[in-house]
């Protein structure tokens, strides 16, 4: 096969379909190129996924409530940093501490919780709460049931690790896709850049439309991943901190920035920021494209 011709690694990782797509390289050098992509992958999700009891992840939500820090090493440090600004530049909306909603939040039950479960998971809610020192690296939770989740940006860092490790090894052309979220290597062969479609939020087998790139990142943020109906009422995976209750106003937001770890916080900010999407998104000086609760989508630059 031609050096210049794109051959695809298809595998699943967090809990998604994955794709690593590279051209310009030889068939071996490419599959050993993925080869090492994909381990990255998997290390990222083993190292903070809130399922694994030996993730590091794990260990600071086990400690929460015993008055125990927990020291780490610098990349976690790095993210928990990256998470502490997001909670920042979104007012509070995107916060690392509020994955403990899930536990009133069942979606596959099809039961909206009662108003009183959602309310007693508050408390538990709140970067400002986290005993946090970025000097030492010491963390700690300071009430039992407390916890962290990089969920919010986990996917979208493992692009972005993924592909900096396949162009430190040569690659230049090709990308990484992480159900949906892409990091963008480099230009095909001929110079021209790759079409990645858009999910339609509404018919999952459906582009709601596409996007040619030569480089950088492209994520989506909506109301379909995880959801259920109630009454004729859509309540979405993506919850307000400051309330426990689902976002409601986009059906997606797509953004494209230099980096996956980017696009992917701030079309999830976004989403949270609900009507005041719009000016958040053209503060941060990024593409973008809606498609609102009626299904109108908008396009901002892509």
């Amino acid at each position: 096969m031609s050096d210049d011709a794109a051959i695809g690694f298809e595998f699943v990782a967090m809990a998604g379909s994955a794709e690593i797509r590279l051209a310009g390289l030889p068939d071996e050098r490419a599959a050993a190129l993925a080869e090492l992509a994909i381990a990255e992958v998997r290390r990222i999700e083993q190292r903070y996924s809130r399922y694994r009891d030996d993730s590091i992840i794990a260990r600071i939500n086990t400690a929460a409530g015993s008055g125990r820090s927990i020291t780490v090493d610098e990349e976690t440090a790095g993210l928990l940093a990256f998470g502490e600004r997001l909670w920042r530049l979104s007012e509070g909306r995107f916060d690392i501490t509020s994955g403990v909603l899930r536990r009133a939040w069942q979606f596959q039950s099809g039961v909206l919780p009662e108003a009183a479960a959602v309310e007693g998971l508050l408390p538990l809610v709140g970067w400002e709460k986290v005993a946090w020192r970025p000097v030492s690296r010491e963390i700690s939770l300071p009430e039992p049931g407390m916890e962290i989740d990089f969920g919010g940006f986990g996917k979208e860092y493992a692009a972005d690790r993924a592909a900096s490790l396949l162009m430190q090894h040569g690659a230049v052309s090709g990308f990484v896709n992480l159900a949906g979220d892409v990091r963008v290597l480099g230009p095909q062969p001929d110079g021209s850049g790759w079409r990645i479609g858009i999910q339609h939020p509404r018919k999952s087998a459906d582009t709601v439309g596409a996007v040619v790139m030569a480089q950088g990142a492209l994520a989506t943020s909506g109301d379909y991943e995880r959801f259920m109906v109630v009454d004729g009422r859509r309540y979405c995976h993506i919850l307000d901190p400051r309330s426990g209750w689902p976002v409601q106003c986009w059906q997606s937001v797509t953004v494209a920035a230099p980096l996956c770890t980017a696009a992917g916080a701030l079309s999830t900010i976004a989403m949270l920021m609900q009507d005041e999407a719009a000016p958040f998104l053209r503060a941060q000086g990024v593409q973008w494209m809606t498609v609102d609760g009626g299904g109108e989508v908008c396009h901002h630059g892509l």
